[in-house]
């Protein structure tokens, strides 16, 4: 069996901090890839600030630098609410012999009792908890646990910079940063 990370996400925009945990994740759990699927609109947040497809490209050039790194757009192409069970259960169906460990934030660690079909997703997918300021990673799910370094860089810290007009230089990779403002995403009016 090949042993796949997933990293699921708005990805509004993409920033180190995803990079940092995918990579970690990768190292530590030995696994073959990671494949980031950004969602379409995920059921516990408010819309995507960005439209899909700047997202994905996005995605495409934060990740283009790590040969491990994938960029998978399911959830893109299904559109509409974006349930980590449907995709999974899509993925273990095209790819029967991928073992995938999905990797999440000690926040979605504490709020996995309320995800869609959880009982049958935890029979689809091993969870990876990754730990985040703040919260803990006690669950009555079987978790994988994962020692990162703290990295308190968000998505929304990055848009509200760029929508008062600052710098998320180091808080992305050049490539995004530069698609970000020659698209002018986040900005103002």
């Amino acid at each position: 069996m090949k042993r796949t990370g997933i990293l699921g996400g708005t990805f509004d925009p993409p920033h180190l901090g995803h990079l940092i945990i995918a990579e970690e994740v990768r190292q530590k759990l030995g696994l073959e890839e990671v494949w980031f699927i950004p969602s379409y609109t995920p059921p516990h947040k408010d819309d995507a600030k960005a439209r899909p497809e700047n997202r994905v490209k996005m995605v495409e050039l934060a990740t283009a630098s790590n040969p491990y790194f994938k960029v998978n757009t399911i959830e893109l192409e299904r559109a509409g609410n974006s349930y980590t069970y449907d995709t999974l259960a899509m993925l273990k169906k095209s790819h029967p012999s991928r073992d995938f460990y999905f990797i999440i934030g000690a926040d979605m660690v504490e709020y996995l009792p309320h995800w869609h079909k959880i009982d049958a997703l935890r029979e689809l997918v091993h969870f990876v908890g990754v730990k985040r300021a703040g919260y803990h990673l006690a669950s009555a799910y079987p978790i994988i646990e994962v020692d990162i370094p703290v990295i308190e860089i968000s998505s929304t810290l990055l848009r509200k910079r760029l929508q008062k007009k600052k710098s998320v230089a180091h808080l992305t990779t050049e490539k995004v940063y530069g698609y970000m403002k020659e698209k002018r995403l986040y900005e103002k009016g």
